[in-house]
């Protein structure tokens, strides 16, 4: 797997795992999380940038890249967001922090927002990138969502069916997706290392297997985690930056800023014009100065 220039990547045993962690800079960390169907590679066009500020830690999600990648279980917790926030904690106690700030985009936003309301010490601030909540999703869910986002549904369903069919042709799968959730119909907004790294991945049974077993929690447990949250009134805690695109899947759940104030106190946000649903990639400087106020103290307990 390519390397993001600048960056080094290490494996990390964290909660009976191993992941692959991709690491530069000094100062306090940010953990960067990718989403499906991609690896930490996502983060290429600004996560060097970003390193002049923070430590970054850049990991691939169990499942994904060069990380482990376990069995499933029946009731879908092996890739629940809440045991992937677990892998998360545990690295930044295995980079020696107490806490760190997160950004997550898609399937990494997911794990970031669940580490804050299970974890809320080890989150200093929170960054969400082109989510709204796994349950919320599901209340919002109608014909234009569906045929937007067929492969919540898609890849949810029962193994093998998912895994045979994107085994057929990984590549193909891969570019159409890709190409199909940018704002420009094209693969030209990712780099030749970042979309080699996606596409070996999908040619790989055991992360395909991976891929479709995390969608499969979203569609179950993770689901169920939220919604036991709201009924107990559990609320994030660290300051939220939300940035979605203008016409990505949240933006069709109608108000996801709203969505996102019922469950953080101090929440902040903006669309990204122009973009698709991979802002890091397509919109990097968007991204870059939707953060740009964020604390560098390693201290960030008062943010």
């Amino acid at each position: 797997m390519p390397v993001i220039p600048g960056f080094t990547r290490r494996r990390i045993d964290t909660n009976g795992i191993t992941l692959s962690v991709q690491e530069a800079g000094n100062g306090a960390p940010l953990i960067l999380l990718h989403g499906y169907p991609e690896t930490g590679m996502c983060w290429g066009k600004i996560a060097a940038r970003l390193a002049d500020r923070f430590r970054v830690l850049v990991p691939d999600l169990r499942g994904y890249g060069e990380s482990d990648a376990p069995d499933d279980d029946t009731a879908h917790s092996v890739y629940s967001k809440r045991e992937m926030a677990r892998d998360i904690a545990g690295l930044i106690d295995a980079a020696g922090h107490d806490h760190a700030a997160v950004i997550g985009h898609d399937r990494g936003a997911r794990v970031a927002y669940r580490m804050a309301l299970d974890m809320p010490e080890k989150v200093t601030r929170l960054g969400l990138i082109e989510i709204v909540a796994t349950g919320d999703f599901w209340e919002a869910w109608n014909a234009e969502i569906a045929m937007a986002a067929y492969h919540w549904t898609f890849l949810a369903q029962p193994a093998p069916l998912p895994e045979r069919m994107i085994r057929a042709d990984p590549t193909a799968y891969l570019d159409w997706t890709l190409s199909s959730w940018t704002a420009a119909q094209s693969l030209d907004c990712f780099s030749a290392a970042a979309l080699e790294s996606y596409r070996t991945q999908m040619r790989d049974p055991a992360r395909v297997a991976a891929m479709c077993a995390d969608y499969r929690a979203g569609a179950t447990t993770d689901r169920w985690h939220d919604a036991a949250d709201r009924a107990a009134g559990r609320r994030i805690q660290a300051p939220l930056r939300y940035l979605w695109a203008e016409t990505g899947f949240p933006a069709r759940t109608g108000d996801p800023l709203a969505l996102w104030q019922a469950w953080a106190d101090r929440v902040t946000g903006r669309p990204v014009a122009g973009c698709g649903h991979f802002a890091m990639e397509e919109a990097p400087d968007a991204v870059l100065e939707a953060f740009a106020d964020w604390r560098t103290e390693e201290d960030e307990s008062d943010a």
